[in-house]
């Protein structure tokens, strides 16, 4: 259960330092919003709180007991139908039949899928395997749900409709932990904005504040477009 907690994490790979002494807290609430320059060292954070690396120094708790899903920048769909996407990955979680017919159905319409159920998932659009994405994972009913950079690689129209899904996902209680690179969509869905600079956070503050007076000087730039690394 929330909260989660990242305590001097720190982080290397093939001998440089990626993230140093990284400490934040996830509590329920609002969307946080994972910022900062290419490199900072983002994308690993958001692997590292979902579990899927471990640590080199420094801890997260709990490392297991949050009920956590994660979709990536670009999906990774099984080769089967649509629907087929979403039932295995909850018979893995041991998920009832009955329940698991429930919450597919419940998920395609969501996403605006139902009527591309049968249809092979990797057939689809760009945006729609993003859809598709959000939809098996909100079907496991994550209390936290990792999103890293969900939208980089579509366009605007496929961005708005993968936005309001994220919002509703969010609206249901689901803590929302996303990476982006696109300030205008952290305006539009952050409640809070850690923001990152070279493997370090920098600042931890509620969006409002971020965007209106960044208390560090890493942060304006950042905002001004002059902080590239």
């Amino acid at each position: 259960m929330l909260p989660i907690r990242a305590e001097a994490v720190s982080y290397v790979a093939g001998g440089a330092a990626i993230l140093s002494g990284v400490s934040l807290t996830i509590t329920p609430g609002a969307p946080m919003l994972i910022l900062g320059p290419n490199g900072a060292g983002k994308s690993v954070l958001l692997r590292l709180l979902h579990g899927l690396l471990r640590p080199e120094a420094g801890r997260i708790t709990p490392a297991a007991a949050i009920r956590g899903a994660m979709v990536f920048q670009r999906p990774v769909l099984l080769r089967r139908s649509v629907l087929a996407n979403l039932r295995y990955p909850m018979a893995l979680a041991g998920v009832p039949r009955p329940a698991r017919v429930r919450r597919a159905e419940a998920a395609l319409a969501e996403v605006g899928l139902s009527a591309l159920a049968g249809r092979p998932a990797r057939r689809l659009s760009g945006g729609e395997q993003q859809r598709l994405a959000l939809a098996r994972a909100a079907a496991l009913e994550p209390e936290v749900l990792f999103l890293d950079e969900p939208c980089a690689s579509l366009d605007p129209a496929a961005t708005r409709a993968v936005e309001e899904i994220i919002r509703r996902i969010a609206a249901r209680g689901t803590k929302i932990v996303m990476t982006t690179h696109d300030l205008g969509q952290a305006r539009r869905l952050a409640g809070e904005v850690v923001f990152l600079h070279r493997g370090r956070v920098v600042e931890c503050a509620p969006a409002e504040h971020f965007f209106a007076g960044p208390a560090s000087v890493e942060g304006a730039a950042f905002l001004q477009g002059e902080l590239l690394w």
